[in-house]
C-alpha cells in the first residue's frame, strides 16, 4: 500500500509539475559556499551551540556541523545559518 502511495505523489507531482520536496514532504536546503545555509520544512530546533545544530524533519533529523554557527533567522519552518559550516548529514 506504501508504495502505491508513492507512485500516486510521484505521478501526481510530474503531471502538475509540482518541487518533489513539497509533494513528500522533505526539507529543502539553499548552501552558499561553506558560510551560509537556509533550511526550508524543518520541524523544529532539537539542539544548537556555536559548533552543532540539530532540526527535527518530518521524517528524520538535520545535523550541521561547523564553527561560530549563528542562527541569523528562524521561522516556523525556516531556519537561516551562517558560520564555517563543515559537514552536513541526515540521519531519517
Amino acid at each position: 500500500m506504501r508504495r502505491l502511495s508513492l507512485r500516486i505523489r510521484k505521478w501526481t507531482a510530474d503531471m502538475l509539475d509540482l518541487p518533489q520536496d513539497v509533494v513528500f514532504d522533505l526539507p529543502r536546503l539553499t548552501m552558499i559556499g561553506d558560510r551560509q545555509l537556509y533550511i526550508e520544512n524543518h520541524r523544529g530546533v532539537i539542539h544548537f551551540s556555536p559548533d552543532r545544530l540539530r532540526l527535527a524533519l518530518p521524517k528524520g533529523e538535520l545535523e550541521v556541523f561547523g564553527s561560530g554557527l549563528v542562527i541569523r533567522g528562524i521561522w516556523t519552518e525556516e531556519v537561516f545559518v551562517e558560520g564555517v559550516i563543515t559537514q552536513v548529514h541526515i540521519n531519517g
